[in-house]
């Protein structure tokens, strides 16, 4: 069920900035239980909605590994995006206008911040898991570091403690490619728009793999010199995010990605990942380009008594989205072997 929550208190960003207010949008599935410790809190990735049914059917779902049967399911729309929490499209209130440019900077910290009161407002006290991949794996970290008696078990998959040089090139490459857009400075909700399609392009060399192109979009034909399947593919896809992105959104949540490191203001990356007191099960995925698995060793090496998993895909970062079977299998065997500690007792921290 998709619900939204409106918090109308003064909100301070780490840029400096201070909102009058936000809101967010927040899909459930299941019930919470009387004890209220059978939340599984996902954070999803850059461009994905507030439902996971939709876009990790193979794990989300009635007799899947999360099933509503027995969790309650709780997945927020990131701040920045267009699928029903405070967005660039939106009326700025100070104005009477679209913010447009001038949306707020939400770094990945910023928006763990404003899960906390969400959290609070549902009651709920220590989460039982959490689960992200890629951007929603940063921010999965970033929450357990800020606040390490929220989760009692966490599943960091595909991320980082800090975003990479590599990964901010690639993100940077594509807000050149809006840039580059004519249309990108006006106040229109379609500015930019050609300009996102040329950087979902650039993206998808980043989530997939030489070896997925391979396979996918191999010509088979030794005589063709044009039209070829993967050129076609990466318009298609351009295409395709069109359909139900915005370049403003896209550019913000890029700058937000990029924002991440775990060390910021906290002395140091490894110190920062050593306060971490939930179970930990990190899994990368072995053909990522965009996140090497030398990354999710990094946080295994560095989050206390944390356990390491790799999946063998030949699909690239996009891997966490599509081999269910194979992290159904290894997430089910680690959830057997490290149940929950009580959960009744905890009071979340005071958020200001």
């Amino acid at each position: 069920m998709l619900r939204e929550f409106k918090y109308n208190q003064p909100f301070q960003l780490e840029s400096g900035r201070t909102l009058p207010g936000f809101h967010l949008a927040y899909t459930t599935h299941g019930e919470l239980n009387a004890e209220k410790d059978n939340v599984v809190w996902i954070f999803h990735a850059l461009t994905a909605n507030s439902d996971p049914a939709e876009w990790w059917d193979g794990l989300v779902g009635e007799g899947k590994l999360f099933t509503p049967e027995k969790y309650f399911i709780i997945c927020v729309n990131m701040p920045g995006s267009c699928y029903g929490s405070l967005s660039p499209l939106e009326i700025d209130a100070t104005t009477g206008e679209p913010y447009y440019h001038q949306f707020p900077f939400f770094t990945t910290r910023d928006m763990i911040k404003t899960y906390q009161h969400l959290r609070n407002e549902l009651g709920i006290g220590k989460i039982y898991l959490g689960v992200g991949g890629s951007m929603g794996g940063q921010q999965l970290l970033e929450w357990a570091i800020e606040e390490p008696g929220a989760f009692d078990t966490i599943l960091p998959i595909a991320t980082n403690a800090q975003h990479s040089p590599w990964g901010i090139a690639f993100n940077a490459s594509q807000r050149m490619a809006i840039e580059a857009d004519a249309t990108w400075k006006e106040n229109n909700a379609n500015a930019g728009i050609e300009g996102m399609k040329v950087a979902r392009s650039i993206a998808l060399l980043s989530y997939r793999h030489y070896e997925t192109y391979g396979v996918s979009q191999l010509e088979t034909d030794n005589n063709k010199f044009e039209k070829y399947k993967s050129e076609s593919y990466q318009r298609y896809q351009g295409e395709k995010l069109a359909k139900r992105f915005n370049a403003f959104s896209y550019y913000t949540l890029g700058l937000g990605m990029d924002s991440h490191n775990v060390g910021r203001g906290r002395e140091s990356i490894e110190k920062a990942l050593k306060t971490i007191r939930a179970k930990t099960l990190v899994i990368g995925i072995s053909s990522d380009l965009l996140f090497p698995v030398e990354e999710q060793k990094f946080l295994a090496a560095n989050i206390p008594n944390a356990q390491y998993e790799e999946i063998h895909s030949f699909y690239g970062h996009d891997g966490f989205l599509l081999e269910y079977e194979a992290m159904t299998t290894i997430i089910s065997n680690f959830l057997e072997t490290h149940q929950p500690k009580s959960t009744t007792n905890y009071k979340p921290q005071t958020i200001n």
